[in-house]
């Protein structure tokens, strides 16, 4: 996808799973909202194809009937009240379910009469979090759903996510940059980097994968050597590497060294990912390529 000479996307070939929670990672700029838009027709590739739930998003009534997008800063028309939104929404989706509109209305305190012009950002947001789950609609995409938020509105959505999704499967593709509060719902990743997939893997693999290990320099640069490096750093003579391990047995080799194993997080991944591209590899094609191949 390019746009006046800045290329967005390249070179992006991937396939999102049918009723999982995906997680679309990545830095501002990575281009995740260029590949939602894309996904729910709201433009057109420069080249390549776009397919979702078999057919092209753009101008196609069949396919967007079954979607629901929330935008980062969702506007609605002038005069709407939250009530108005909730009675547009029944209409537009095939499966809206009343009792669940209501009730997260009154889980996140929503004033029904009130225009949504004059909510605060977080209200504002909690909107569109009861559009996206009432809607249940087979592809929901929240492009940044949290905006405004406090912490426990923010965990009141994902109980609320997961507890419906439980009941009620479907396809969620969540972008975010709170890695570390959604990690747990995440079945699947997909990082962009510089409009290109840096990693696109399940999340149980890529837990599991992932190792930080820290000890004498030399001992943490032999092990590296033999693993996927992502990050590290040394001081004083003793080093800390972030890793994506190459074989079952990585983590026992670290400790039959003497290394200190630590738990890593996807958000810890994730971030190391993201730094190779500057601080390890020289471009951002040569990190995919270090990548490639990583047990799954």
């Amino acid at each position: 996808m390019r746009f006046r000479g800045h290329t967005a996307l390249t070179d992006v070939s991937t396939s999102i799973p049918a009723d999982t929670i995906t997680g679309l990672l990545g830095r501002n700029g990575a281009g995740k909202t260029t590949l939602m838009q894309l996904l729910t027709g709201h433009r057109v590739p420069t080249t390549g194809q776009v397919r979702v739930l078999g057919g092209d998003p753009f101008e196609n009534d069949a396919v967007l009937s079954r979607m629901c997008f929330l935008k980062e800063g969702q506007r609605y028309p002038e005069y709407f009240r939250v009530c108005d939104a909730l009675a547009a929404a029944a209409t537009l989706y095939p499966a809206w379910d009343g009792d669940l509109a209501d009730q997260l209305v009154a889980d996140f305190e929503l004033p029904r009469k009130r225009q949504i012009k004059k909510l605060s950002r977080g209200m504002n947001s909690a909107v569109g979090i009861v559009l996206g789950l009432a809607s249940r609609a087979p592809v929901t995409l929240f492009d940044e759903p949290y905006l405004g938020l406090d912490a426990v509105a923010r965990h009141l959505f994902y109980d609320r996510l997961l507890a419906d999704y439980a009941e009620h499967p479907r396809t969620i593709v969540l972008s975010t940059h709170l890695i570390e509060e959604i990690s747990d719902l995440l079945e699947h990743v997909l990082l962009i980097d510089h409009g290109r997939v840096l990693l696109d893997t399940d999340a149980e693999s890529l837990r599991a994968s992932g190792l930080t290990v820290s000890g004498p320099a030399p001992l943490v640069a032999g092990f590296a050597a033999g693993q996927h490096l992502l990050h590290t750093e040394s001081m004083a003579g003793r080093s800390r590497a972030v890793v994506r391990a190459t074989t079952a047995t990585a983590r026992q080799d670290a400790t039959d060294l003497g290394l200190t194993v630590e738990p890593t997080s996807v958000q810890q991944l994730v971030v190391a990912m993201s730094l190779a591209t500057t601080h390890g590899p020289s471009s951002p094609d040569a990190a995919r390529l270090a990548l490639q191949g990583v047990p799954r």
